[in-house]
């Protein structure tokens, strides 16, 4: 079902894209749970923590559990069960003394320089790599809700219906991306299963808390871009001494919260491109499907949010580059014909180039075509739109991968594709 940790990220922050606005907390089960994580906070643009929690069995049945335990102390127990089976307080005490201790251990190494994040009002994501039986997922749900999450969301990539309607009393939403009828055991659903180990938990908390807090790689500002009769919404990230910086030109019904341009932007990032993520229409007009596909007007506006860009500090005086999707590749292609446009270079992931026009021989910006082998209509179009460009151009066909490329490693080949382009064909800044 997924080709690793990474994969089944991806694919699991595709259903969670609404709840970006939702300033949400993504919490990762370690170990397994965090690379998992880590990929559906960055496409949030979400901070990242791991969960730490451990659930209280008892003593005679260590499987029944009677409560859950987290850091600092929090606890969460059910008296019904305790009732039923007759524990008593010195055995529940010795249960809960043991694994407390277990958990702050397992925390000072995962997270040895700094304090877990406060959920107090804010809706929590809690991520794990699958759930075969539910104990410890629900556990986590307890342990959020007693922390003082506001909303508790539980996303995994992989579980069986039965499993997950017995976790729907303890979250608030739960979304899963694969539901076998029977799941022996998760790591059967990936093709590559490595384990996680301590360190690598670590350091994707790392990575995770640099664009989060604004500190160290990168800077990661909400900006809004004036359009003339609106403002345009839009996340602009700079790494430390970027050379360069690629506008993002979502395509019909996506906006700057799309998992699949977040997740291209963050690989740009760490290549030490800057990147604007930004919404070409407002809430109100993308009612309007006229507007969608209105691709004079997108890449009007296109072409202010590039001259705001030119003069933005922090990337003022940068190359600028353009990466479009479906019809923001469209816009992306007619902004770049412009006359006096500077833009430099043009990506396009599963683009619709041909609605861009009489305007493709006048493109000036070295342009990359990337498409899917199984999107044979798409793949048509930009072979047709490819003979009427004049620029410097290219076109790359990812094996096996259709219109979204959600087909594992798709989406990893179009980032690198991007990557290896924009730095082929921008000049330096």
């Amino acid at each position: 079902m997924f080709a690793d940790r990474h994969d089944a990220g991806v694919r699991l922050a595709e259903r969670l894209t609404g709840l970006a606005d939702e300033n949400p907390v993504v919490l990762g089960l370690p170990r397994g749970g965090v690379p998992v994580a880590f990929e559906v906070a960055r496409a949030l643009g979400a901070p990242l923590d791991v969960i730490v929690v451990r659930k209280l069995g008892v003593p005679v049945q260590p499987e029944l559990g009677f409560g859950a335990i987290g850091e600092g102390g929090v606890r969460v127990v059910n008296p019904e069960v305790i009732r039923m089976t007759g524990v008593t307080p010195e055995e529940l005490a010795k249960v809960e003394e043991r694994e407390q201790a277990e958990v702050e251990v397992r925390a000072r190494r995962f997270r040895p320089d700094r304090e877990p994040l406060d959920l107090a009002g804010r809706t929590v994501v809690i991520v794990d790599d699958g759930v075969a039986t539910g104990g410890t997922a629900r556990a986590a749900c307890q342990v959020a809700r007693a922390r003082g999450a506001a909303r508790v969301v539980l996303a995994v990539p992989v579980s069986t219906p039965a499993v997950l309607a017995r976790l729907r009393p303890d979250a608030d939403e739960v979304v899963c991306v694969e539901t076998p009828s029977a799941l022996w055991a998760i790591g059967v659903c990936y093709s590559d299963f490595t384990q996680t180990t301590d360190e690598q938990v670590a350091e994707l908390l790392r990575r995770a808390a640099a664009p989060a807090t604004g500190v160290g790689k990168c800077d990661q500002l909400d900006v809004s871009v004036d359009v003339g009769p609106v403002r345009l919404a839009g996340q602009l990230v700079v790494p430390e001494n970027a050379e360069w910086v690629v506008a993002f030109v979502h395509g019909s019904g996506s906006s700057r919260h799309s998992p699949r341009n977040r997740y291209v932007a963050s690989v740009l990032n760490e290549a030490g491109l800057a990147t604007l993520l930004f919404d070409l229409l407002t809430v109100d007009e993308e009612y309007d499907r006229g507007n969608v596909f209105d691709i004079e007007l997108l890449a009007g506006r296109l072409g202010r949010v590039t001259t705001w860009l030119a003069d933005e500090p922090g990337v003022a005086g940068l190359p600028i580059g353009y990466f479009g999707a479906s019809t923001g590749a469209a816009a992306a292609l007619w902004a770049a014909a412009e006359p006096g446009n500077q833009v430099a270079a043009v990506v396009s992931r599963g683009g619709r180039p041909d609605l861009a026009g009489p305007r493709l021989p006048s493109v000036r910006a070295a342009t990359l075509l990337i498409v899917g082998g199984r999107d044979e209509l798409v793949l048509d179009l930009n072979e047709r739109a490819r003979q009427r460009l004049r620029c410097e151009n290219d076109l790359e066909i990812v094996p096996d991968a259709t219109h979204l490329f959600a087909e594992p490693g798709a989406l990893e080949i179009v980032a690198r594709l991007a990557r290896g382009w924009f730095i082929d064909h921008l000049p330096s800044g």
